[in-house]
Parts: structure tokens; sequence; C-alpha cells
């Protein structure tokens, strides 16, 4: 088994950092530069950063703000939210990304990814899949998770892979910002239909909740926002949760 990673998500709208459940992200939490000075501090493995709001405003990202942001930001960063073209992943290559996960644009032009994962490597492509449980079954959507595409998880995070996409962020709306725990039957029909990384996104409480998203649905790495902010929870005591019940995870030089 690889080395798993714990990874902090930064919501940003407008100007701050921004939390709710089930994707109303109503909650101000402060703003996004001071938070990513702590992580700095942190031992995190990496840190996501989401425009949540630009997709659905119909804008391009913020380029300035996110050179300002991954300027001050000293461990892998992913970005995304308003990723429409492949100018777009250039420009926030450019600034300073390390790696940009693209969602509702794929939907629309899957060649998008293809485009992306041959000019700047598939490392960088995450493609993010926001799922909603409609009875049984779960359902793809997009633009914040207010239009459904009709499509799969397992389905559509195999064309994705396909299409050239290194890595699948799949996250659980219902869950999202509940502190109550991954969809763990969510995440293991993504991780069972792709051979590439998975990240766990939603619902995650507590460091029991990110042992079960790894070991009983085999991701690869897992991500949370609530989690971090409301609680005294922290991402190295994450790991070393994790390390102590036998999961791989990076070395960490801190506990704070």
């Amino acid at each position: 088994m690889l080395k798993v990673r714990v990874i902090p998500t930064l919501l940003y709208k407008d100007v701050g950092l921004v939390k709710g459940t089930g994707f109303n992200s109503w909650r101000r939490v402060g703003s996004a530069m001071p938070a990513i000075k702590v992580y700095n501090t942190r031992d995190v493995d990496e840190l996501i950063l989401m425009d949540i709001s630009a997709t659905v405003d119909g804008r391009e990202p913020d380029f300035d703000a996110i050179a300002e942001l991954a300027e001050e930001c000293f461990v892998p960063l992913t970005v995304g939210g308003g990723v429409r073209d492949i100018e777009a992943v250039r420009l926030l290559l450019r600034a300073g990304a390390d790696k940009v996960t693209v969602n509702s644009a794929a939907y629309a032009r899957p060649e998008l990814i293809t485009e992306a994962a041959l000019r700047f490597g598939s490392q960088c492509v995450v493609a993010t899949i926001d799922a909603v449980k409609t009875g049984d079954r779960y359902v793809c959507h997009s633009h914040a998770a207010k239009q459904s595409t009709h499509q799969h998880p397992a389905e559509w995070a195999q064309r994705l892979e396909q299409l050239g996409a290194g890595e699948i962020l799949i996250q659980s709306v219902e869950r999202d910002g509940t502190l109550q725990g991954y969809d763990l039957d969510l995440i293991k029909c993504v991780t069972e239909a792709v051979s590439i990384p998975v990240i766990a996104s939603g619902g995650a409480g507590t460091y029991q909740h990110m042992h079960e998203a790894l070991t009983q649905a085999g991701a690869s790495a897992v991500a949370a926002a609530a989690m971090f902010h409301f609680t005294e929870q922290t991402p190295a005591q994450a790991k070393a949760f994790l390390a102590a019940l036998g999961v791989p995870v990076r070395d960490s030089q801190r506990v704070a």
C-alpha cells in the first residue's frame, strides 16, 4: 500500500473561506492566507483550494489571488473552480498550483481532461466528482451540485481515467460538512472502478472515519474541511492515529 495523504480542503467564496453542509457553504470561517500559513506549520501532505462560486457565477478563476496564495503555500497545492478551458489550467499552474481540478467543464467537454493531461501531465489533472444519492442510486452533479448529469460516479470515473485524469476526488454532497463520516459505499464503487488514486471527501468528523475510508473503501487519500475548521483535531494527529493502526503515512515531524 502506498503512503496515504491527509489533505485539508479550503473552500473559497468571494473574499474569504466558507463552510456549511450539503454544499450550502453559508458560514464564514476566516481568510485563505492565514489558513494557508497555519497549514504550512501543521505537517499537511497537500492542500486543496476550491473557488466554489466561480462556475456558478460563470467566471474564470482569480489567477492573481491564486498566485498570492500559492507564493505563501509551502505544500503541494491543488486548485479548482471555474476551470473551463486549457488556458485556465495553464494559468493556474503558472500561478503556482501543483495540480488543477476539473469538474463541471468535463461533462460539457470531456476532451479538456485529455488536452490537460497531454500538455501538462496526468499528475497535474485531478477530476472531481460531486455525487448525490437519489434513492438507491448515486448520480454525478455539476455546477456546485446544482445540476444533475445523470451519470453514475463509477462509470464517469472510468471515463475520466480513460481520458487521462491522474486522480479522482470523490465528494458526497449529502455528507458534506456533517462530520458523520464518509460515504464508504460511494467511495468504494469508485475505487473499484479505477486504477488511479482516489481522494475521499465529504463527511469526515474523526480520525476513525479517515481510517475507514482508507482501509474499508480503498481510498488513497482523505480530504477534510469542517473537521479541521470546527474541532481540535489536526492533520498531524490524524496521521499519527493512522500510523498507530498500521496505515502507511508520510513522515510526520509534528503532532500539533
